[in-house]
């Protein structure tokens, strides 16, 4: 026996029934699988045995430029020699061989990202040591043709196409349709017809040392990491390129040895719906990979599902009532120990059931609401961890439409419902169209017979999936269904030509861009567009915001403008209105013309006259608010936007708007040549048109402050009105505005025979204003609140305008200069320190003073942890992002007092 020197680091770690090295808790070093193929095994389940080779061998390999260290070569020599012992074989024995699975497994769930090669061990001489072993010829000669034509594609390089070709023209030439349907003697064929293919391919004959296949498997594994997929799927899901992979060496058990062998995928729960039920496929005869590939359709586990789906196979409960009850009893074990619904692989060989895998499962988001309700219910987790259980991001699929009932449908075919929701877009292919289409802001169904792992970047950009073969497990489902997309899949009806880019469904023939609609909760295809609906929120929904309420400390107000969005804020749980934009009140047609009057007047006189018409217009609007919002504190930030943006810029609008305004069409063109800017962002905006023009301010804090007091009486609530400032960068600016506010505050105190109640404070957008807070909020006259204005203030602190700065953001984001995009996620280490500047220096000289951020950044997950470590007082943001910003606050705070 090989023996590692003691001085080698420790690469391989052994698992299974004799003695196993690992638990659940060491993924960092063995990976996702290799860690719970460990636990299972410390838990007394069948696990074949089997090593698995560090995530630090990954990190070495890439160091020393893709070549594995010399000390790992003794090492798995022995872990071989023992897993040969415990199952009675030896790897390369010509009589009784081992043969070994060889699979990926990053400490973080990849599914299908990454590679797999089964049955190593085979060659001309091993395979017929299988023969005499089992005495089943078909069976060996099918797991060495699986294995020439995995090992072949995965570290030979050659199309897996090509075996595809060989096949299926074999069975065609034969009038076959299943691949149960070959006898040992067409498989001895097909082996040869694939070993010639791969000779032609490659130059060299298909390698029969079986010691050069498992160096040559473990190297392309542990390659795959950096493969095109793998890197994709990590871009999307967030997992750092330097985890790496661990590599899984696993005796050999066989689905495929008969009538009496199966392979399934199975969930501990319903990951599309969460419903606590057995949910899962199986093949008969059959290695795993048959069941994700979609190549057969699969068989249920479950009678009640066999009975609800209309099959006519027989399920695993009634085919070998024994064997599913140890499985039942098996996925109770899991659940009750990991306490999460279950992902799991098994296999069943010649009647005995052996485990393979499992790991938390992918989920729908509806799916994932209730399980984590249900579980804190149950007792299993605490409701803290059921509110970190939830992905906030996710909680936006909540929002998407659905199909309405109501509407008139012409249902193509049906499919298999794989991924909730639904989705309307313009048939594409292939992947590559899909992501074009995308980046033209165009919906798309991306259409296959089946999905592979590298449609990856395809199927993130598609609206919904379509494929006519797979089952609910298939690599179309469970991807889809973890990124959120609707699927339809299996729908068989599918005549698909991708070359000629054509779909045929019966007699209904539909090109390339034709409009189709999919329903992923029923598997229906639709043709068309058809009417959408937005959805309710669930009671699992509700439920679990309530505990995040409980949680967080952040306040989590909303964006608004109008009375419709306060509405739904107060549906989506805004504490308040922490941003209403007034310039939003003045584009309505019949505003407009009285701000363009305002603008183009050429004295004072004039602008007060055409203010005068806008004042009850505003005041309407406050009022309107103040009674939507019911107490609730409202943020009103006076006029910001430049005054150029009212004004018309083409020809034929000029003329109309000059005719409107009884104006010359050449001193309407003057007023607009006066007014444009090269860069508005950093012109004549804000407080500085305030400074010039006081009587919009003014007007503007009369319609606030008369709006105050007319809601107050009709609802009984306080309203206490926040008047924000905005571009403020100088205390003077501030004191004048402040000011001007106060003198209208008493005048309509005076009129109304009132005291009003309410704060001046400013938005803080400009770096300036940030490194001043402590002098613009000094004393009682100070600014008694800051919102800061992340959009513009990530503008000026990088120099980037996010409307003109896509290609220097996609330029930098490729050349790993920004890992996300400062207008999605905040720049913490630059921007989000002017945010800890300005909250600490105006903190400094008044204590209470109230803080919040209202740009973009207010409605993304890791954003919202910065500004709860930063100490704010509040978040504002869009109406439909008030979820997601509820929950990603109440999971800041959790992750402060250590939970998750």
């Amino acid at each position: 026996m090989n023996t590692a020197p003691t001085s080698a680091p420790r690469w391989v770690y052994l698992f299974g029934a004799d003695r196993t090295d690992g638990d659940a808790g060491m993924k960092t070093l063995l990976g996702g699988k290799g860690a719970n193929l460990a636990e299972m095994a410390n838990l007394g389940l069948p696990v074949p045995p089997g090593f698995t080779i560090s995530t630090d061998v990954c990190t070495a390999y890439y160091e020393a430029g893709r070549k594995l260290p010399e000390s790992l070569t003794p090492q798995v020599d022995e872990a071989l020699e023992t897993i040969g012992r415990i199952v009675g074989t030896k790897f390369g024995d010509t009589d009784n061989p081992l043969l070994v699975s060889v699979r990926s497994g990053a400490r973080a769930s990849m599914p299908g990202m990454m590679d797999t090669i089964l049955n190593l061990g085979l060659n001309d001489e091993t395979v017929e040591g299988l023969v005499r072993r089992s005495g089943d010829r078909r069976f060996a000669y099918d797991s060495y043709r699986r294995f020439i034509q995995m090992y072949a594609d995965i570290v030979l390089g050659v199309d897996h196409g090509v075996f595809e070709d060989i096949l299926e023209t074999f069975k065609n030439l034969n009038s076959m349709q299943l691949d149960t349907e070959l006898t040992a003697d067409d498989w001895l064929e097909i082996i040869e017809s694939y070993k010639a293919a791969i000779a032609d391919a490659i130059d060299r004959p298909f390698p029969q040392d079986t010691g050069e296949q498992l160096w040559g498997a473990i190297s392309a594994v542990f390659g795959s990491w950096q493969n095109a997929r793998a890197k994709t799927y990590r871009f999307l899901h967030g997992i750092p390129d330097d985890w790496g992979t661990a590599v899984n060496v696993q005796a050999m058990v066989f689905g495929n040895m008969g009538e009496t062998s199966a392979t399934g995928v199975a969930f501990t729960r319903n990951p599309s719906t969460g419903v606590k039920e057995i949910f899962g496929e199986f093949l008969v005869n059959a290695q795993g990979e048959d069941v994700v590939a979609g190549i057969r359709t699969p068989q249920h586990l479950t009678e009640a599902a066999r009975i609800e789906a209309g099959s006519s196979q027989p399920s695993l409960e009634a085919l070998t009532p024994g064997t599913f009850a140890e499985l039942v009893a098996v996925f109770d074990k899991l659940e009750t120990r990991y306490r999460d619904m279950q992902d799991i692989e098994f296999t069943i060989q010649d009647g005995k059931l052996w485990m393979l895998q499992t790991r938390s499962g992918k989920r729908t988001l509806e799916a994932a609401l209730r399980i984590a309700v249900e579980m804190a219910e149950e007792g299993l987790i605490s409701r803290e961890e059921a509110v970190m259980r939830v992905n906030a991001a996710d909680l936006d699929q909540l929002l998407h439409p659905t199909i309405d009932p109501d509407s008139e449908k012409n249902v193509l075919t049906n499919g298999l419902p794989a991924s909730p929701g639904a989705a309307v877009g313009e048939i594409v292919f292939h992947a590559e169209d899909a992501e074009a289409a995308k980046a033209k802001g165009i919906d798309v169904i991306l259409v296959r017979v089946e999905t592979s792992p590298e449609d990856i970047h395809g199927m993130h950009a598609a609206a919904g999936i379509l494929t006519a073969r797979g089952g609910m497990t298939s690599h179309a489902a469970v991807v889809a269904r973890g990124m959120g997309r609707p699927c339809v899949s299996g729908a068989s009806a599918l005549q698909i030509d991708a070359r000629a880019r054509t779909l045929k469904i019966g007699s209904t023939l539909l090109k390339e861009g034709d409009v189709i609609t999919i329903d992923g909760s029923t598997g229906q295809v639709l043709h068309g567009r058809v009417k959408m609906r937005q959805p309710e929120m669930s009671g699992n929904f509700g439920t679990l915001m309530s505990w995040a309420d409980e949680f967080r400390r952040l306040g989590v107000r909303a964006n608004a403008d109008t009375p419709r969005d306060a509405e739904q804020s107060r549906i989506f749980g805004a504490d308040g209105i922490g941003l209403c934009r007034t310039e939003h009140m003045f584009f309505e047609a019949d505003r407009i013309l009285a701000m363009r009057e305002m603008i183009c007047a050429e004295d004072e006189e004039g602008r007060r006259a055409a203010l005068d018409r806008i004042l009850p217009m505003q005041r309407g609007d406050f009022e309107q608010l103040f009674e939507t919002m019911a107490g609730l504190p409202i943020t009103i930030r006076l006029l910001d936007p430049p005054l150029h943006e009212f004004l018309p810029h083409e020809g034929s609008e000029l003329t109309s708007v000059a005719e409107a305004l009884d104006i010359s069409v050449e001193k309407l063109r003057a007023r607009v040549r006066e007014l444009s800017e090269f860069n508005p962002m950093l012109g004549f905006r804000g407080c500085r048109i305030a400074i010039r023009y006081p009587e919009i301010t003014e007007m503007q804090a009369r319609a606030v402050f008369e709006a105050a007091i007319a809601a107050g009486k009709k609802t009984g609530a306080p309203v206490k009105p926040e008047i924000m400032i905005p571009l403020v960068i100088y205390r003077r600016e501030f004191d004048i505005l402040a000011d001007v506010i106060r003198g209208i505050a008493r005048e309509v105190e005076a009129e109304h025979g009132v005291s009003l109640d309410y704060e001046i404070g400013t938005m803080v957008e400009l770096p300036r204003c940030a490194l001043k807070a402590d002098e613009i909020a000094a004393g009682e006259e100070g600014a008694a609140f800051f919102s800061f204005g992340t959009n513009d203030l990530t503008q000026t602190c990088l120099g980037l305008s996010r409307d003109d700065g896509g290609p220097i953001l996609q330029t930098y984001t490729s050349a790993g200069i920004l890992e996300m995009d400062p207008f999605v996620s905040i720049d913490v280490s630059g921007v989000g320190e002017l945010v800890q500047i300005g909250t600490e220096r105006g903190r400094r000289v008044k204590p209470d003073l109230k803080i919040g951020i209202c740009g973009e950044h207010a409605g993304d997950e890791a954003s919202i942890r910065f500004f709860h470590e930063a100490g704010l007082d509040y978040v504002s943001c869009s109406p439909y992002r008030l979820p997601v910003a509820r929950l990603a606050a109440a999971q800041a705070a959790l992750r402060e007092k250590g939970v998750g």
